[in-house]
């Protein structure tokens, strides 16, 4: 299973000067939950945000940089991620590009809606096709401000739609 796991503001922010631009513990705690015990593949810049993330194994993508550990690994491709990663449950964490490749081939995409406005945000969410997916709301939050979780299912096409 390949998962994109996310948050955007909004107005589709998701980094502002390097940083995830808000700090809400019941996002956090959703993130860990689904990622625990799974392989999250992360780019440099977002590996440099987040840190070792306990539990997990981490494979991170960069070009220019090479990060070593126990349960970390550095590839220089999302291709050489999913391939290191062989049949583990992937959740791809970030950043644009990572989500932009694996948006295509993504089995379900877990997207928390904040409603809040971040200016001068500089990384944004990529626009994916929502008809190829399923959603339903996994939880809405109004602490510290609203929320909402969605989980985005891939359709199956039926052998009609193919045509």
């Amino acid at each position: 299973m390949i998962a994109v796991i996310a948050a955007r503001s909004g107005n589709n922010v998701i980094g502002k000067d390097g940083k995830i631009p808000w700090d809400i513990p019941g996002e956090k705690k959703q993130f860990r939950e689904l990622t625990t015990g799974n392989t999250v593949i992360m780019g440099r810049k977002t590996f440099e945000e987040c840190g070792i993330l306990p539990g997990r194994d981490m494979i991170i993508v960069s070009k220019t940089k090479t990060f070593e550990g126990e349960h970390i690994r550095t590839v220089h491709s999302f291709q050489e991620a999913l391939d290191a990663a062989g049949d583990d449950d992937v959740y791809v964490c970030g950043g644009y590009q990572l989500y932009l490749e694996a948006l295509e081939i993504a089995d379900c995409i877990y997207l928390t809606e904040i409603d809040l406005t971040v200016e001068n945000g500089d990384v944004f969410f990529p626009e994916f096709d929502e008809s190829s997916f399923d959603m339903e709301v996994l939880e809405e939050m109004k602490i510290p401000v609203k929320c909402i979780r969605k989980l985005y299912k891939r359709r199956v096409q039926t052998a009609s739609e193919k045509r």
